[in-house]
């Protein structure tokens, strides 16, 4: 086993999730070393061409990344890995954060073709596809940004991926309506959390209002000139946000949710032109994380 595969108790966890391999002549044989060099090039970010050889042939590995992250199979995995997550009490929901963070696409990136993509042999579009391929131009080139939620033991449980220039309070209901985490005993996926915290760039009229309708309690900070704006208003202006500091401190999950997530080059440099291939990067390396004891 080379470093970073997945060990015999990770594999036993995801193993039961995975796709069936498929009648007699399909083009799945093994799963665990094409996962292994799947997971390797997300770690390490190098090209698809330069995976060592004994993680199988690079086209192999490529081209089911690729499916998967078009067909929705690496979503539905993720999923699942939650659920269990959940059903062994291991989901945080008690605070829930939600962040952004922007991630410098290498040159590699430019130049997808502006035809219309299509699922591998088929004639659908593939999921989390994007017209903008999530790419947008800024002072220092072009950027992509994932907008994500966590839960309170730094595990990643919903994003999005938007261009670099995109702001975070209009992602935020985007972001929220993707948690969704089954009940394998039963009921409704779990979808809201107790408690969410952000930052002030997250403080608007529609996002509280969404909030209250959700009954989810939150704690946003509300920025100077919103407060400033709200008492010149006066009795029309509403009351004061409420905010406690004590539960403002944890807000520093969500960040390190992000950076244990950026530890994956392939998710802190996007080199995958396609912004579909590109989420089926990060969801990789978030079922990574919600592997780990």
């Amino acid at each position: 086993m080379g470093r970073g595969d997945l060990t015999n108790a990770e594999w036993a966890r995801l193993e039961p999730h995975l796709p069936s391999a498929g009648r007699r002549g399909g083009r799945w044989n093994d799963h665990r070393t094409v996962v292994n060099g799947i997971l390797f090039r997300v770690r390490t970010g190098i090209p698809w061409r330069d995976l060592a050889e004994r993680l199988g042939s690079w086209k192999t590995a490529y081209e089911r990344h690729r499916r998967w992250s078009a067909d929705g199979t690496w979503d539905r995995i993720l999923a699942a890995v939650q659920a269990d997550a959940d059903l062994a009490g291991r989901v945080d929901w008690s605070r829930v954060g939600v962040d952004s963070t922007s991630c410098r696409a290498h040159q590699h990136t430019a130049g997808a073709r502006k035809k219309k993509s299509h699922v591998p042999k088929k004639r659908t579009t593939p999921r989390n596809h994007r017209l903008d391929e999530g790419l947008g131009r800024s002072r220092g080139g072009l950027t992509c940004k994932i907008h994500l939620a966590g839960e309170g033991g730094c595990h990643p449980l919903a994003f999005s991926l938007t261009p670099g220039r995109f702001g975070d309070a209009p992602q935020m209901i985007e972001v929220l309506s993707r948690i969704r985490v089954p009940r394998p005993q039963g009921g409704h996926p779990r979808t809201r959390p107790d408690h969410l915290s952000g930052d002030k760039a997250y403080s608007s009229r529609r996002n509280r209002r969404y909030l209250r309708r959700q009954q989810i309690k939150h704690t946003i900070p509300e920025p100077k000139d919103q407060r400033a704006h709200r008492k010149r208003r006066g009795n029309k202006g509403g009351r004061p946000a409420g905010f406690d500091n004590a539960i403002y401190k944890r807000r520093n999950e969500v960040e390190r949710t992000i950076n244990r997530l950026k530890n994956s080059r392939a998710v802190a440099t996007r080199y995958d032109k396609r912004a579909y291939v590109f989420h089926g990067t990060v969801t990789a390396a978030a079922i990574k994380l919600w592997l780990r004891p």
